[in-house]
């Protein structure tokens, strides 16, 4: 397996960190420009996900890797208008440790 997939997997987690700064800034469900800040770094890392290789994916089946794909869909594509800001929040709060995890993992770093 090539190793072209860890600049990826590096931008996934400096995403997570720009949206943890984002956090540090407020709430994102009552700050317009937290909220886009943090609707491009999702994108971002939506986007940086697709480029992970399936063998190492499935090694983490807990992470829904489809539905992190989609939500970048609907990010770029703002199907059906705009995202409900507390989804995004529970994006960010409850879902993000868990991917931030499981990149830190797949590139040999301790959490």
């Amino acid at each position: 397996m090539s190793k072209s997939w860890q600049p990826y997997a590096q931008h996934i987690l400096d995403a997570v960190d720009r949206i943890r700064h984002i956090q540090a800034r407020g709430d994102l469900t009552q700050d317009q420009v937290l909220y886009d800040a943090s609707l491009r770094n999702l994108q971002t890392l939506s986007e940086a996900t697709q480029q992970l290789p399936q063998p190492l994916k499935d090694q983490f089946p807990d992470i829904p890797w489809r539905s992190i794909s989609g939500f970048r869909n609907i990010l770029v594509h703002n199907y059906l208008g705009d995202i409900d800001p507390l989804t995004v929040r529970q994006v960010v709060t409850v879902h993000l440790p868990q991917l931030e995890r499981a990149v830190k993992t797949l590139l040999g770093r301790n959490t």
